[in-house]
């Protein structure tokens, strides 16, 4: 991925991250991990400010996700999917079977799933078509993206200072997949408890109001 790094360096950090965030969260697979946490490591050298850099990529998220939004909510469910099966959607590492994931994981979690799908891979930049498709009010929509991105953000940046005090830069890229796998599992376990957690607590509510 030193491509992305290189092209950090050349073109400002700040726009690019915005673009980069953009491109992420519609249909480009690009890695966030490669952009933000590189960004922080620069940040934490002082010649960037951290804050604005997840700044600006969860404002950068927030557009991605407004365009995928809008069109799913325009176009319907048979354009989008003949373009996931079209060679421009393979292009982008799209197919049908990835759209109907995050399809399934909105119709599973509800509204909510476009807060917490941000920290799921493959989902992260997919969720805002089910939620165009299912008409999901645009501001809450919104709020939601934005929680949820500037969450993913901020453990991306906090990755990226931390490795900054650990890790000569030639080394970066290769510790940064290797982190970020460890916090995708903790994130997907940490989002597993947290929906067995309101599964148990809302079936002990129904229960209790029966036996009431």
């Amino acid at each position: 991925m030193n491509f992305i790094t290189n092209i950090l360096n050349s073109l400002g950090w700040y726009p690019t991250v915005f673009v980069l965030m953009l491109l992420e969260s519609t249909v480009v697979p690009v890695p966030s991990e490669f952009v933000v946490t590189p960004a922080a490591y620069h940040a934490a050298s002082g010649s960037l400010n951290v804050f604005l850099i997840v700044l600006f990529a969860t404002l950068g998220a927030d557009v991605g996700a407004s365009i995928n939004y809008f069109v799913a909510l325009y176009v319907g469910r048979p354009v989008i999917y003949k373009f996931a099966n079209s060679k421009w959607g393979k292009m982008c590492l799209l197919n049908q079977e990835k759209v109907e994931k995050s399809e399934r994981y909105f119709d599973e979690h509800g509204v909510a799933a476009t807060l917490t799908g941000r920290f799921v891979p493959v989902i992260r930049h997919l969720i805002s078509i089910p939620a165009g498709l299912a008409r999901m009010n645009y501001w809450k929509f919104l709020l939601f993206t934005t929680i949820g991105a500037g969450g993913w953000h901020s453990v991306l940046a906090a990755m990226g200072w931390y490795l900054h005090a650990i890790v000569p830069e030639d080394q970066l890229n290769d510790k940064i997949s290797e982190y970020a796998e460890y916090i995708k599992i903790a994130i997907i376990g940490l989002i597993v408890l947290a929906i067995v957690y309101f599964v148990v607590k809302s079936r002990l509510k129904k229960k209790n109001g029966e036996n009431a």
